[in-house]
């Protein structure tokens, strides 16, 4: 995925950008449905919330970086993030939830994923290569032999990605594990190798009261 740009909107091989569309909303909804599911998520100039019961995760690490994109009106936006980096990982209970303002007719309109409601972790969300562009993150943590490091030299686990706006001499923490428990966050960006989820359901409602939180 060398060619894809974090926090915008080309990529090499997958991509989901939710537009204010209705029409266009229902068609990723479809494909979701149809297991066509995309293994990058990027709201174009809007971030999305995210939560989850429990998030164990291999091959941690974590550095600042930078996601560009732009608004619903074609600005250009940049927005400094917090990159968690997993080399795999099992999530149960995983909501997620982005709202499209000033729709003509329907004013606002949220779409919410569920997937992975179960503790079997056979049928939970399971991702390889994972990667969270966080703004904003609430949770309960575990880490197994955490240390800090250099960004571009130190990290053992997931590694920065290619043409990443990010400072490869910045700082960065890395852990061989991780849990995340009742995990709340904000973020603009979600990229992963394999993405999958079981009992994936999708909604679409006006308003914004179903929001994950």
């Amino acid at each position: 995925m060398e060619s894809q740009v974090r926090g915008g909107t080309r990529w090499k091989r997958f991509a989901v950008v939710m537009v204010p569309s209705v029409a266009a909303t229902a068609c990723i909804g479809v494909a979701l449905a149809q297991g066509a599911l995309a293994a990058s998520f990027s709201v174009s100039g809007q971030s999305f919330k995210v939560t989850a019961k429990e998030l164990n995760g291999k091959g941690f690490s974590q550095y600042g970086a930078i996601d560009e994109g732009y608004t619903l009106d074609g600005k250009k936006t940049a927005h400094p993030v917090a990159v968690s980096a997993f080399t795999s990982a099992s999530i149960e209970k995983m909501c997620q939830s982005v709202v499209t303002p000033n729709i003509p007719l329907l004013g606002s309109v949220t779409l919410r994923l569920e997937a992975g409601d179960s503790s079997d972790e056979d049928k939970q969300v399971a991702a390889t290569n994972l990667y969270i562009d966080v703004e904003d993150l609430g949770a309960d943590a575990e880490f197994t032999n955490i240390d800090i490091g250099v960004a571009g030299k130190d990290l053992k686990g997931a590694k920065m990605k290619a043409n990443e706006t990010a400072n490869p001499f910045g700082f960065a923490q890395q852990a061989d594990s991780v849990k995340l428990t009742k995990v709340k966050q904000t973020a603009w960006a979600t990229t992963a190798g394999t993405f999958k989820l079981p009992g994936l359901s999708m909604k679409l409602s006006t308003g914004t009261s179903r929001e994950c939180y």
